[in-house]
């Protein structure tokens, strides 16, 4: 059983210098942030070790930079963004692991933040070598007496800041990461039923492990999105131009065959809405499910549709969406998703939004948070714990050595 945030406080934390994974990957246009939900969501943990006399260590990553500096992907808007909600200035490492980083650290006071450049400026976070990951977290592991595990939209990565550091320090998992795993727990070992599984997005290829894993557990399995297409090729239907995962057909069949077997429902729209292309000039209308013209690609699901899905999640008490049902960047294909979110904040019971697209769907539709009873920061991390996969840097809290605690 791994250590929790309360447990590593409790040790005495005042004077040591805690080393915090947070996921701070947010969305950027320049250095503005368009997003800061991630951050928002780091703060708790990081202030209650501030507040506990910690010299807090954030490590962090943010795009997908090669392994070298990039300043696109530089950390230090975010560091501004950071200080800001935390109410006192963040100090900023313009490197990770170099001389930046030792002297901002050292010169930490009791209480301070400090958040260090991009962690994948360095080849050594993401290497699928051991030895070259694991030399890259013993320098990361210098700086700090101890680490906080607090990423959640990063565990399912067997990476550096992620896997290995957690080996080399007294580890224990953070606020968010241990809320995440609590409600993930909820929705596959306790649902409460009602329990229905809401999945969109464009590849059925991302979401057949959890499929297969929830087929058995929820109720219902709602369908929308670009994944909507294979189902209706499955059942012999034309889908046009819409995306389509022809290596996917068989499996997604033997999902509606075994989905019927046990008294599962999977719902598919019965109208969808089309454009000749795809962009902001496309004119939309309204089609059919089973009548797709085929010089037309689906862009949503229908009103009807909409209709039909926001009913089937009346009464529901337990709900988990992932995938937005159209592409709801354009306001002509955003009203499935719309439908879908709107249903979500009337459930009484347990609404979870799955993180990544999902969570930006709500915010730019204009909902808030609150609205909703949880939202995932980490879209692929719910996924595979949905799938029942093991996620590397949860496990390895719980082979963590806390012997002896801080000292």
């Amino acid at each position: 059983m791994s250590l929790n945030l309360t447990q590593l406080i409790e040790q005495g934390v005042a004077g040591k210098r805690v080393l915090v994974r947070s996921d701070l990957n947010v969305p950027l246009e320049g250095t503005t942030i368009t997003d800061d939900g991630r951050i928002r969501a780091s703060v708790p943990t990081i202030k209650a070790l501030a507040d506990a006399g910690a010299k807090v260590v954030v490590v962090a990553h943010l795009g997908r930079p090669k392994g070298e500096p990039d300043p696109a992907y530089s950390l230090a808007p975010v560091a501004t963004r950071l200080g800001e909600l935390l109410g006192a200035e963040v100090a900023f490492a313009t490197d990770t692991v170099g001389d930046s980083a030792s002297s901002v650290v050292g010169g930490l006071a009791d209480g301070q933040v400090a958040l260090l450049e991009n962690v994948r400026f360095n080849a050594g976070e993401t290497s699928k070598d051991d030895i070259e990951r694991a030399t890259f977290a013993a320098e990361l592991a210098a700086l700090a007496d101890a680490f906080v595990s607090d990423g959640f939209g990063v565990v399912h990565r067997k990476q550096a800041s992620v896997y290995d550091v957690a080996k080399l320090l007294p580890s224990a998992q953070g606020g968010l990461v241990a809320t995440e795993i609590e409600v993930l727990k909820r929705l596959t070992e306790t649902p409460e039923r009602p329990y229905v599984v809401v999945l969109g997005g464009s590849k059925v290829s991302d979401k057949l492990g959890v499929i297969d894993n929830l087929l058995g557990k929820a109720d219902k399995l709602l369908i929308g999105g670009g994944m909507v297409f294979t189902f209706l090729k499955a059942q012999g239907y034309e889908v046009g131009q819409s995306l389509l995962e022809e290596d996917q057909i068989l499996t997604v069949l033997g999902y509606l065959e075994r989905a019927e077997e046990i008294g599962v429902e999977i719902l598919l729209p019965t109208d969808v809405v089309v454009a000749d292309s795809f962009g902001d000039e496309a004119s939309a209308r309204v089609v059919a499910a089973n009548a797709i013209p085929s010089d037309s690609l689906g862009l949503d699901i229908g009103p009807e549709s909409a209709q039909t899905y926001a009913a089937a999640l009346e009464g529901a008490k337990t709900v988990f969406w992932n995938g937005p049902m159209g592409v709801f960047e354009q306001a002509a294909f955003a009203e499935g998703t719309r439908a879908v979110a709107q249903a979500l904040t009337t459930i009484d019971g347990l609404s979870v939004v799955g993180g990544g697209d999902s969570a930006a769907a709500i915010r730019q539709l204009g909902f808030a948070d609150d609205q909703f009873g949880h939202i995932s920061t980490g879209g692929g991390a719910s996924l595979e714990y949905l799938e029942g996969k093991t996620l590397p840097g949860v496990a390895v809290l719980d082979e963590a050595t806390v012997v002896g605690g801080l000292g």
